[in-house]
């Protein structure tokens, strides 16, 4: 996430050199693309983070810093 980032509220992924954005709302891609098996790590991850990433882009908004989010294992 950046700092005062645009709406919708979303997440980058990057992978290599490949970067995907993704929807907080819908976990699905609004840009960018990811390998199959990186997409599906990555929507995994969200989805068990999903308050997390919500709370981060809160954060992120107000320029505070952002918290740490678990890895997936």
């Amino acid at each position: 996430m950046y700092f005062n980032d645009h709406h919708p509220p979303h997440f980058y992924a990057r992978y290599g050199n490949q970067e995907a954005v993704f929807s907080l709302a819908t976990l699905g891609v609004i840009e960018g693309d990811l390998p199959p098996r990186m997409l599906g790590m990555v929507v995994e991850w969200a989805a068990l983070h999903r308050t997390e990433l919500s709370a981060a882009w809160e954060k992120a908004r107000q320029g505070q810093p952002l918290p740490t989010i678990k890895p997936l294992l």
